[in-house]
């Protein structure tokens, strides 16, 4: 009860409306009758607004409009919405005011009931995505005041659906409650957790002072998680990925990125075996966002048509007739210039736009062929094509597609080159498409053959009609022993396998001599 003192209204003629001694639990007059005691009965918290008020009454002359909490009877506090009136005297000062106090009590109550309920998760009754994003905020702004340092750690709980799908949605309810009780109950004064949904909850712990304080609270969220939980007769287990980061970062950073960090952090503790954490990585992040950079810009190229193919010939070394060419991309960048495959062909890999690009590599091809045709050259034109192109379930419906647009090109001029290595993926899934590609006519060879350690079984099932042997092995095999003996042992498979040979990166004399004296007619590199 705040002291007994005089807030000087006596003098001020109030005239109330509305039962208020009742309401409040008092005899008649008391409150309405006495405005020090009304003054006393004040909220102490709300005494200020109560202060302006009284010099409001004493001074002012518009209408008031207030709300403050004043003591019942019983102890307890009622809030009240005050209105008031002047009466104005011919010198235009208040001689009275009327006012009228009404119970709002019932009103503040479901007001807080609703603004509870837009804050925090009806399940669990933790602050929910709206509350968890004001408190980072806040949290935030303390720890640059404080010069200290926070942590977000991002819970997404590992074998849930499981529970949810063995035992109901309603045993899953009354473990995320439980699990959300212990949860909360390791948390230190001014730390978060929040739930976001499902099974996924956000801790921002604050004033984190070194690793190993980060560390122990890391490993105690997750010894809570993967605790037994009984529902009933039940004993539930479920276990968690963590995602952690902090604040602050050498980068300007807001919430919302904090919380992707943390919640891809977490995605990669799950890629990494779940039941257990995983700390952002600033630097792998800056990688990815540059990867969607260059996958941007890539995307542009084509449409921009900055993409060219040159095209490398294949060589019978005994007559020097050009039995084919192998179809190069090269990115003609207008500012980079000519950009070499190895630069920019990885940041697509496994990528949906490769298959595009492979596409446009293919009908690109198709076209040169049809000119050369008709100038009266007739060769065939290879194409390089990844293992994920390949392994479409529609890559010869699409390639069939392709080749009828060039119906005066004949499907033999074209042969795909894959990878060995690709093609030891799924060597049956490969060999499948190999064989309906060979049936529409169109040819395969093996490319960077040796370097992915095939056995003589594969090879059997790959129906290449060339092998073609990897650079690395060309380059050196003048001075090195052991890749002339790679060179001979694959010369020899060949032959009993009846496939034709390519020696990739002969750029010498020497190298092409050696190739004839080893029994190697074709090369590709000059």
């Amino acid at each position: 009860m705040p002291p007994q003192q005089s807030w000087g209204v006596s003098y001020i003629c109030l005239e109330w409306f509305g039962d208020i001694d009742r309401i409040l639990g008092y005899k008649a007059g008391t409150l309405s009758k006495d405005q020090n005691l009304w003054a006393q009965s004040i909220h102490p918290n709300d005494i200020p607004v109560f202060i302006a008020t009284v010099e409001h009454y004493q001074r002012g002359t518009s209408q008031i409009h207030n709300q403050f909490r004043v003591r019942h009877s019983d102890g307890s506090y009622r809030y009240w919405s005050n209105n008031g009136i002047p009466l104005l005297d011919d010198d235009g000062r208040p001689y009275k005011w009327v006012c009228v106090c009404t119970d709002i009590t019932e009103q503040k109550e479901h007001q807080k009931q609703l603004e509870h309920i837009a804050h925090h998760d009806i399940l669990t009754n933790l602050p929910n995505r709206v509350l968890l994003a004001d408190r980072l905020q806040q949290a935030m702004i303390q720890t640059q005041r404080l010069k200290n340092k926070l942590a977000v750690i991002y819970l997404d709980l590992d074998g849930f659906k499981d529970v949810n799908d063995c035992y109901g949605h309603d045993t899953g309810d009354r473990l995320l409650v439980t699990l959300s009780k212990r949860l909360k109950k390791i948390l230190r004064k001014g730390d978060t957790i929040a739930r976001l949904g499902g099974d996924e909850f956000v801790f921002v712990l604050n004033d984190v002072k070194d690793s190993s304080e980060h560390l122990s609270h890391i490993h105690r969220i997750l010894q809570i998680t993967a605790q037994p939980i009984h529902a009933g007769e039940l004993s539930l287990q479920v276990s968690g990925s963590l995602g952690v980061t902090f604040y602050p970062q050498t980068e300007d950073t807001n919430a919302d990125q904090l919380l992707r960090q943390a919640d891809q952090a977490m995605y990669q503790a799950k890629l990494e075996g779940k039941n257990r954490y995983y700390i952002f990585d600033s630097a792998m992040d800056r990688t990815l966002r540059g990867r969607h950079e260059s996958l941007e810009r890539i995307y542009q190229a084509l449409d921009h048509q900055e993409f060219v193919l040159h095209y490398q010939p294949k060589v019978n070394m005994h007559t020097g007739e050009v039995i084919g060419v192998e179809a190069l991309i090269r990115w003609q960048h207008p500012d980079r210039g000519l950009i070499y495959p190895n630069d920019f062909l990885p940041a697509i890999e496994d990528q949906p736009f490769s298959l595009v690009l492979d596409e446009w590599v293919i009908n690109t091809a198709l076209s040169q062929i049809s000119i050369w045709q008709s100038l009266g050259l007739n060769i065939s034109v290879s194409v390089n094509i990844g293992a994920y192109h390949l392994q479409q379930p529609d890559f010869v419906e699409h390639l069939s597609q392709l080749l009828e647009k060039h119906p005066d090109v004949p499907n033999d001029r074209l042969e795909l080159e894959v990878l060995e290595t690709s093609a030891l993926e799924d060597v049956f899934q490969v060999s499948k498409v190999m064989h309906e590609c060979k049936s529409i006519g169109v040819s395969f060879a093996l490319d960077d053959f040796g370097t992915g350690y095939s056995s003589l079984t594969y090879l059997k099932h790959l129906p290449a009609s060339y092998l073609k042997i990897d650079r690395t092995f060309v380059r050196d095999m003048l001075y090195d022993s052991d890749d002339l003996a790679i060179l001979e042992g694959v010369l020899s498979m060949s032959a009993a396998f009846r496939r034709n040979v390519i020696a990739e990166g002969v750029e010498t004399v020497q190298h092409g001599q050696l190739l004839l004296k080893l029994g190697c007619t074709l090369a590709q590199g000059y």
